[in-house]
């Protein structure tokens, strides 16, 4: 084998020429401007245009990545169990409510066609009394029903208690 001889050269800077000749910045490592970053961030408007664009790639139920999840989450946010127990608790009321109500209008056609109908009529009356009776032991069951379900629903954080907090507002 024959050596090879190879020279080796070093190049060396004096202080003044090392910063006129490398770049010390640190612009060529992916730093930005505010301005930069603020044009890159992400948006609600880009979120939701991404949203609409992937809404039927997201599965429908899972834990997390999904619009299950989705649900849950903005709902935990807004308290929407709150409103829906809410809601649920008015509907049940109403439909008490109405079924008072024709149970009184009976009532009322009863007094006002006491002894000037038919017996058929009678009997009808009588049929359909007994239909809302059937009807309104089947409401109050569900409503029962749904009244526990709804204490099942609700939170069990106590309510803080405010009353003797002072504070500083306007009269």
């Amino acid at each position: 084998m024959t050596e090879k001889r190879i020279d080796l050269m070093k190049e060396v800077f004096s202080k003044a020429q090392y910063s006129k000749t490398i770049n010390t910045s640190f612009n060529e490592l992916g730093v930005t401007s505010i301005s930069e970053d603020l044009t890159s961030q992400f948006t609600i408007e880009n979120f939701f245009q991404l949203y609409n664009e992937l809404f039927y790639d997201i599965p429908p139920n899972g834990e997390i990545n999904s619009h299950e999840y989705l649900v849950v989450t903005s709902g935990e946010f807004i308290n929407f169990d709150e409103s829906n127990i809410e809601i649920e608790a008015l509907r049940a009321e109403i439909s008490q409510l109405r079924a008072d109500n024709l149970n009184l209008q009976i009532e009322n056609l009863k007094i006002q066609t006491s002894g000037s109908v038919s017996d058929g009529v009678t009997s009808k009356i009588s049929q359909l009394q007994e239909e809302l009776n059937i009807a309104q032991s089947n409401l109050s069951s569900t409503s029962n029903q749904l009244s526990q379900d709804i204490e099942d629903l609700a939170p069990d954080t106590p309510e803080v208690d405010t009353s003797n907090q002072t504070g500083i507002g306007y009269f």
